[in-house]
C-alpha cells in the first residue's frame, strides 16, 4: 500500500511558515539544497528544476496532496502547476475545479480522500502541507521527514494544527548539517493506531 510522507521544513518550535503562509525565512544553505537536490528531487517546484539542475525528478513520490493556503502562493505568481510532474491534488472548498484543470480540486474529506488514494496503485504520496491539512491527516501520515532548522519564530503556521491527541512516530534516520540543518526521518511507530 502507498504510504503518506509529511515532508516539511521546520522552526525548532514547530512551525512550518510565518504568520502570513510564507516560508521565505529558511534558508536554501548549500550544504542543505545539495543534499536536497539528490534526494528529494520531486519537492522542487517543477519551474524551479532549471535552476537546480534538475533534469528528471525521480523518486518515491508520484502524487501530493496540499491544502489551499499551500497553492496560493503559486497562484500569487500565475503558476496554476507548481508540481506538475506529480498529480497534485489541492484540498479547498471554494476553487472552482473547471478554473485549474491542471490539478485535481477536492473539496471532500481529506482523510477519506487520502484513505483511498492510499488503496490505488502506486507510488508514495507527498503531504506537501500546510499545518491544517497536516492535522487533518496526521493520523493517515505514514512517515514524517523533517527539516529542522535552527530558528525559533514564536508564531506562524505550525506543523500540525489540532486539538491535542498525541501521534508517536520513531526516529528512522537523521542527516546533520553545517548549517545547523538536521533532517529527521520518523516512522509511524508501530503501536500507533
Amino acid at each position: 500500500m502507498r504510504k503518506l510522507v509529511y515532508y516539511v521544513a521546520s522552526t525548532l518550535d514547530g512551525f512550518i511558515a510565518a504568520p502570513d503562509g510564507s516560508p521565505d525565512f529558511f534558508p536554501l544553505d548549500p550544504d542543505v539544497t545539495e543534499h536536497l537536490v539528490a534526494n528529494w528531487p520531486q519537492a522542487f517546484p517543477t519551474f524551479a528544476h532549471g535552476q537546480f539542475g534538475i533534469d528528471r525528478p525521480e523518486g518515491r513520490f508520484d502524487a501530493l496532496v496540499m491544502g489551499r493556503a499551500t497553492y496560493d502562493p503559486a497562484l500569487k505568481i500565475g503558476i496554476t502547476s507548481p508540481y506538475a510532474h506529480l498529480t497534485q491534488y489541492v484540498f479547498s472548498r471554494s476553487l472552482p475545479p473547471g478554473d485549474y484543470p491542471e490539478v485535481k480540486i477536492v473539496d471532500g474529506d481529506p482523510v477519506e480522500f487520502v484513505r483511498e488514494l492510499k488503496r490505488q496503485p502506486g507510488a508514495d504520496i507527498w503531504l506537501c502541507g500546510g499545518g491544517q491539512l497536516a492535522g487533518q491527516l496526521l493520523p493517515e501520515v505514514d512517515e514524517l521527514i523533517l527539516k529542522l532548522n535552527p530558528f525559533v519564530v514564536g508564531s506562524g503556521v505550525p506543523l500540525a494544527a489540532r486539538e491535542f491527541d498525541p501521534h508517536r512516530f520513531r526516529l528512522v534516520e537523521t542527516r546533520s548539517f553545517d548549517s545547523g540543518v538536521v533532517v529527521l526521518h520518523y516512522a509511524r511507530a508501530a503501536d500507533a493506531g
